[in-house]
This record gives C-alpha cells, structure tokens and sequence, in this order.
C-alpha cells in the first residue's frame, strides 16, 4: 500500500516509519515525496497544515484524481482548535482522529491486557498534586477551575506558568504524586489526550479529569481509575476528597486496582498514525465514500 503524506505535520521532515518493525504492518510505503500522488492509493491530510495552507494548497489535477484514491482528513486537535471546517464538505473520503467514531481511529492511548501481567510496583510518592501546563489560557475552564482548586489546596504547576520539569520530563517528575491534573484545553466528545495516558497514568499518578463527561471517560478505562471533577459540587469538595485519600492509603490504592489486569500505551506520533491508515487502507479494500460535512461530525 502507498501512503502520501501531501504535508508533514507542522512542517517538520521526518524518516519515514518501518511500519513492519514496529507496529507489525507488513506491505506498507509511507511517502512525503509528491511526485508519487498518482501512484498513491490514500493521500494523508493534516488540518492544521491543511487550514495554514488553505484549500488551495490541495492537489490539484492534471492528471485527475485516480478514481479509486483515498483522501483521509487527520486530526487531533478538538474542534475549539481546529479552524477552518466549514469549506472542507465533500473532499475527503475518510477521518482519522481520536473520535472512536473516525474511518481510522487511533487514540492518544488506550489499555490493553498483556498476556501475561507484570507485577504493578507503586513509586514513592512524596508530593500530592502536580499539574504540567503550556498554553495558559485564563479564558479556559481548566485554569479557572484550577484558580479555584488552588484556594483549598496545595498544587504544584510546571511549564508555562510554573517549575521546571525535572530530569527526564513529564513522566520522571509526575511520578512523585499522588495526584496529577489531567485537565484538557476545551471539552469535547473523546477528547482525552496525552495528559491522561502519558502524564497520568504512565507517571503512575491518579488522574483527577476535566474533559468530556464521565460517561465518556468510562469507555476507555475503568471507572475506578481516575477521579472526575464533575464527581464533587464544588472545587473545595474535590480538594478535601484529595486530602483524606492522601491520609487513607488503603482508598487511595483503590485507584490502581485496575492495573493487575492492564497496561497502558501511549500512542507515538506520528509514525502509528501513518502506519495505522496504511492498515486500514488495506483492510477496506475497494470501499469508497465521501465525508459529505465534516464539520458538521467534527463538531457534534
């Protein structure tokens, strides 16, 4: 299968992934090079490249466009951060994004049981909150939830606004806490991302969430894994809930029951990405449709 990829993400150059080696995708030839569109049976389109280069920049004929090409729209920004929607109706044939309802679905991570489950060891925690934040946004729900929260309770911020991160980055530096604020930019359906996975979960700490709503949540990890904030009245609940699991170790360890029976993976951009529409591309064999209004799916 031959993948075009018409923009690399934000413009960066990178190798091309061994979709074999690593995600065990045989017969895959990813591509940034141009000159191969008409041998390409999917073209890879990333939106916020797409929305900086406008329409325009999208291929265009001579020769036509191969009947039988597929046009896959790329996201994984939320709506609140993807511009430029409205004129895209009827060009792309497939989505891929982290909506679990995309043509290529790929998450910004997920659990799995391994076959054989490793034992779970807790890291000394010697800190109770921590959140990671770079695009400070005083208009966002998160940071005046946060600007809330802090009245009530001790929260230690990096990035952006706050310390530096230790050695090692997010993961190193989170795993000291009981508790990490996995607070997304804007709230939308399946919008949970690397805060989660990545700075949560895989820094062991117990993720206290504000995304979509709980339910939404649930259909990726289990119920007693994470904390939401739509679980108290009031920030100055949540923040005293916090203080009595930081006294009650038995509750507090309650939070990582669930990792007997799980793991976690954290997606890698991009190479999964293009690895994975090269798979799909091939499982879906001569199916052809159109995304008749994208912005209306995106957005609801």
């Amino acid at each position: 299968v031959n993948v075009l990829l018409w923009w690399e993400p934000f413009g960066r150059p990178r190798r091309m992934a061994d979709c074999r080696r690593r995600y065990n995708i045989t017969g895959c030839r990813l591509s940034a090079d141009r000159s191969r569109l008409a041998e390409a049976q999917a073209v890879l389109f990333h939106h916020r490249d797409l929305a900086l280069h406008g329409a325009e920049g999208l291929p265009r004929g001579p020769p036509p466009r191969p009947p039988r090409q597929l046009w896959v729209w790329m996201n994984f920004e939320s709506p609140t951060h993807s511009p430029g929607l409205r004129g895209l109706a009827g060009l792309f044939n497939w989505t891929m994004s982290y909506r679990r309802d995309s043509d290529v679905f790929v998450p910004y991570g997920y659990l799995y049981a391994p076959l054989a489950p490793r034992p779970f060891v807790l890291p000394r925690k010697t800190r109770l909150v921590a959140w990671v934040i770079s695009n400070w946004n005083e208009e966002h729900a998160r940071v005046r939830y946060y600007r809330q929260l802090k009245e009530h309770l001790a929260i230690d911020v990096y990035g952006a606004r706050g310390l530096a991160l230790a050695e090692g980055g997010v993961v190193e530096t989170v795993s000291a806490y009981k508790f990490y604020l996995a607070f997304e930019n804007s709230q939308h359906t399946d919008y949970i991302t690397e805060k989660l996975w990545r700075n949560a979960f895989a820094a062991s700490a117990v993720p206290v969430v504000l995304g979509p709503r709980r339910a939404n949540y649930e259909r990726f990890i289990p119920p007693d894994s994470f904390i939401h904030v739509d679980d108290f009245p009031s920030p100055r609940l949540l923040a005293t809930y916090l203080k009595f699991l930081d006294k009650n170790k038995p509750k507090y360890r309650r939070y990582f029951a669930w990792r007997k029976k799980y793991e976690v993976h954290v997606t890698s951009f991009w190479d999964e990405h293009f690895c994975k529409v090269c798979e799909a591309v091939r499982a879906a064999g001569n199916q052809i449709k159109t995304v008749r209004n994208l912005a209306s799916w995106f957005e609801s």
